[in-house]
């Protein structure tokens, strides 16, 4: 524990010879601003009554040392996340293979990559956490504690029968992803000065998103829409100013809880009362902005806030299921300047299903009129390239090539440059290789393990699917048929695939 940490839950002080540790691929400061990874040592430390640690990357000393480590569970966010566990592994002499380690730790994972598609990763760990880990982790930490004396096999096998665990060695079983209700209120649960949003209490709103963009993993993997009851948000907004003036508010669409406003003017009132509170929201819907919302963000000293409008057609926005008019983007540009806000920007994507040139010629027409209309107002954009995802409409679709994307990228850039906007645009080549791993299969576990040994940059990447002969261009680049046995199939996430299909049909024929 560092000094600088201050604990909002009873920690678990009894002694423990069961040693649980729970890892994030990233540096400290990174994993206290994880309300997912934190809330996970939370729980587990709250209810299994075992002896928990938290282990970074940059992490120097442990108080456990390795040999009486039981489990090691990681948080699996992104998709490049294996080179850091990987070299984690390494760091504590943990051989990565899961059938090379026995006298070792159970090695498990969860999170958004790892419950869309594990395939790529199956001979790393020994199981993962499909869904939601609120209760499925204390239950696999349960079962291995009650258990720790029968052999991993044994062991493995009673994980297997717990909906929402995926043993990769246990075959052939259906996985159910588990949603919880969202009953209560997930909040930052040990805040720190070192934290990379410093002393920051963050609320998860809601979960999932009503809207579902035909390429939106959040949207599809997080269904249902579950929204917090006001009266727990605002239970937990006034715990957290107990103990920090910083407020953020999350979720994917945090406008669409039905008292989404409600949340606002309350903090509003607390801010014109005299108390100092600063909030930001991690992005607002272009049909929600309202003046109200506004004014409380600028009251909280939020200067800038972030609108997705991912297409700049409204015919390409259709065909993504974003159902946004030109008018209520220039709205709520309006609202944003005449309330407050010091600038808006924009995130779009280039590469979607069915792009014209036409459309990327749309969207600098918004944004010059957008800029022309808003003189003195602060606009910048930003782009990422399509990386067709699992469980989603849009998972059949492959990628257009890396020299179509980046002479897109690069047409983007310079004439937003002619008309005075900054943007950025996510790598090109990198993009292409989270699509490789996002539609990856089993065949690749070699792959990702030779690029972590080749060094894990882009070069490594090129030269480790050469060494082995491997068809990236088959995971990134081809478009599936719509029968192809998908290596994700056996995961079971509502709405399931043959509503997937109809949606694709129903919104790349408009």
């Amino acid at each position: 524990m560092k000094p600088e940490e201050i604990f909002l839950y009873k920690k678990n002080t009894q002694l423990s010879d069961f040693v649980v540790w729970m890892g994030f691929p990233a540096i400290y400061s990174f994993s206290m601003s994880s309300l997912g990874y934190l809330w996970m040592c939370k729980n587990i430390d709250e209810t299994c009554e075992v002896a928990l640690e938290r282990i970074c990357s940059d992490t120097e000393k442990t108080h456990y040392d390795i040999k009486d480590v039981k489990m090691f569970g990681f948080s699996f966010s992104f998709d490049l996340d294996f080179l850091t566990i990987f070299s984690m592994l390494d760091k504590y002499k943990i051989p990565l293979r899961a059938d090379e380690r026995e006298g070792f730790p159970l090695i498990f994972a969860g999170g958004p990559v790892v419950s869309a598609n594990p395939e790529p990763y199956k001979k790393f760990f020994d199981f993962f956490i499909i869904g939601d880990g609120e209760d499925t982790n204390i239950k696999a930490v349960n079962i291995c504690k009650k258990n720790r004396e029968l052999h991993k096999n044994e062991i493995l096998r009673l994980l297997s029968e717990v909906e929402g665990i995926y043993v990769p060695s246990v075959s052939g079983k259906i996985v159910k992803k588990v949603s919880e209700k969202l009953d209560e209120c997930i909040y930052t649960p040990i805040l720190s000065e070192n934290s990379f949003f410093k002393n920051t209490f963050i609320i998860e709103m809601a979960r999932g998103c009503s809207n579902c963009c035909g390429f939106c993993l959040a949207s599809y993997l997080n269904l249902p829409l579950r929204c917090v009851p006001y009266e727990k948000l605002i239970e937990t907004i006034d715990l957290g100013l107990k103990y920090t003036d910083r407020i953020a508010l999350l979720g994917a669409q945090i406008s669409a809880h039905p008292h989404f406003h409600d949340v606002c003017d309350y903090i509003y009132s607390k801010i014109k009362s005299g108390k100092n509170i600063e909030i930001s929201v991690s992005s607002l819907r272009v049909d929600a902005i309202n003046p109200d919302v506004v004014k409380t963000l600028v009251a909280g000293g939020q200067k800038n806030s972030t609108l997705a409008i991912e297409a700049g057609s409204e015919r390409l926005r259709k065909v993504i299921n974003k159902h946004l008019s030109e008018e209520q983007i220039f709205n709520a540009v309006k609202i944003a300047r005449e309330n407050g806000l010091k600038g808006l920007k924009f995130y779009g994507m280039i590469g979607l299903p069915t792009e014209t040139t036409e459309d990327l010629e749309e969207m600098l027409r918004l944004a010059k009129r957008i800029k022309s209309e808003n003189k003195g107002f602060d606009i910048s954009f930003g782009f990422s390239s399509f990386v067709p995802k699992p469980h989603t409409p849009f998972q059949w679709f492959g990628r257009e090539n890396t020299a179509s994307l980046e002479e897109k990228s690069n047409f983007l850039q310079k004439e937003l440059h002619k008309i005075g906007i900054s943007s950025r645009i996510s790598s090109v080549k990198w993009d292409y290789w989270q699509a490789v791993l996002s539609r990856g299969d089993e065949n690749l576990c070699d792959f990702v393990e030779e690029t972590y040994r080749a060094g894990g940059k882009l070069g490594a990447f090129k030269s480790s699917a050469k060494k082995l002969n491997i068809n990236t261009d088959y995971y990134a680049l081809e478009n599936y048929d719509f029968d192809k046995e998908l290596p994700w199939d056996f995961i079971e996430i509502p709405p399931g695939k043959e509503f997937l299909i109809k949606e694709n049909k129903r919104l790349i024929n408009k």
